[in-house]
């Protein structure tokens, strides 16, 4: 006849990540896919052709394109702002990082209007039909305008994403290791060796290459 123990058989426990670690990992992995993605798609989109037209000549008219840097160059600078602030936060601490992820917000919200308003820009046009025919009154005629004005907008929308994730959740994410960190105060000294033996020849010449006085 068998017995049944009463003791209850201990279960092995099952680490869970605490909640705030969890969406410690989480918000930052989206604010670096966000950040780098948006800067990538401003700095790429900024160089294809925004505006296409053409200008009137003797015997006919000439195509005339105008890439997003011609137009405005507003974006991609604001993307590099933007690349540099994401890079920053992790440098900075307490109200310092509130600050530069407050940067990488607005620099994301400047490309993303700035892009926007360039969508319907005709001057860039019109000023190389000018150049082309020689007449400062010449305009740009058939204008229309591609869809990468708004790919870039839609750029800076992500950056502006990640900046906002930084102000909710930057309190959270890593820092800089402090040994990179130089705070200005001095290095402990090491706790000096035991006192050489006047009867063991190795440690008075141990002492000597120290710049100790083994005599001491």
């Amino acid at each position: 006849m068998g017995y049944v123990s009463a003791v209850p058989v201990p279960q092995p426990r099952t680490r869970t990540a605490a909640p705030g670690a969890a969406v410690s990992r989480r918000s930052l992995a989206a604010g670096l896919l966000l950040g780098a993605a948006g800067a990538t798609v401003v700095l790429l989109a900024s160089g294809r052709t925004w505006a296409e037209g053409r200008a009137a000549v003797v015997g006919g008219s000439l195509p005339l394109t105008a890439d997003g840097q011609d137009v405005t160059g507003l974006p991609a600078a604001l993307a590099v702002v933007g690349l540099a602030a994401l890079v920053a936060v992790f440098a900075v601490r307490g109200g310092g990082r509130l600050v530069v992820a407050g940067l990488l917000a607005l620099s994301g919200l400047g490309a993303a209007l700035s892009a926007s308003l360039g969508a319907s820009d005709s001057s860039a046009l019109n000023e190389k039909a000018a150049q082309t025919t020689g007449d400062t009154s010449a305009t740009v005629q058939a204008l229309a305008h591609t869809v990468w004005p708004y790919v870039t907008a839609a750029g800076g929308l992500l950056i502006l994403l990640a900046g906002l994730l930084a102000l909710r959740y930057g309190r959270l994410w890593p820092s800089m290791s402090g040994r990179y960190e130089r705070d200005g105060t001095p290095r402990p000294r090491r706790a000096a060796g035991r006192a050489p033996d006047p009867d063991r020849p190795e440690d008075l010449w141990k002492a000597l290459d120290r710049g100790e006085d083994p005599t001491r």
